[in-house]
């Protein structure tokens, strides 16, 4: 997978989405087929898929194309995401509460295996598919349960001190949805993503023009 660019992991995990929304699993499609579907150009995406190595269906470049139903496979595989993760959810406010209710059917690979809340009533209130517990358990559930992934909705005061408590926890990678830059003590251990609102609003009405 380091051998990938970041750029083309981030196409190929576009093409894999797109992929498993079609419901195309049972068909063979070319590359100017996928075009059409993402947007890049065919050489882009011929480029993009011959990292997958030559188990692929369908020579790169030619007209024979790739079986979907082998594509979407080695897509998993080549991404490292051809195993079950579990992810938790630190803040269970307005933001975090409404992630611990995601049909399971849509998280693919990963698994909600807790919630965690600094509040002991919002923790007893709330209802869950995962557990709740209270935010000073984070260190023996995280551990306890082989939770990697986090996903941060705390008040933005608070982020700092709960990214800390979830990387010593053994959280290997962090969603960061407050819009407070993250300093770990093990950056390079940790991979953050940040997803703020108002960057993608303007990202947004930058593209629009």
């Amino acid at each position: 997978m380091d051998q990938i660019p970041g750029p083309a992991k981030e196409r190929l995990l576009h093409i894999l989405r797109l992929l498993e929304a079609s419901g195309t699993e049972d068909h063979t499609l070319t590359s100017s087929e996928l075009e059409e579907l993402c947007g890049w150009s065919s050489h882009t995406i011929r480029k993009d898929i011959s990292f997958l190595g030559t188990e692929t269906d369908g020579t790169v470049g030619s007209a024979a194309g790739y079986a979907s139903r082998r594509l979407i496979p080695r897509i998993k595989e080549a991404l490292g995401l051809d195993r079950r993760r579990k992810f938790c959810v630190a803040g269970l406010g307005r933001l975090g509460s409404a992630y611990l209710n995601l049909d399971s059917s849509s998280l693919g690979e990963f698994e909600l295996a807790a919630g965690f809340d600094i509040n002991v009533n919002r923790v007893e209130i709330l209802r869950s598919p995962a557990p709740l517990y209270p935010a000073y358990k984070m260190g023996e559930v995280i551990g306890r349960l082989g939770i990697e992934i986090a996903l941060l909705c705390v008040p933005a005061e608070a982020a700092q001190e709960t990214a800390e408590k979830l990387s010593a926890a053994g959280i290997r990678g962090i969603i960061n949805f407050v819009p407070r830059a993250l300093v770990l003590p093990d950056p390079a251990r940790v991979a953050v993503r940040n997803v703020f609102v108002t960057d993608e609003l303007r990202a947004l009405a930058v593209k629009m023009g």
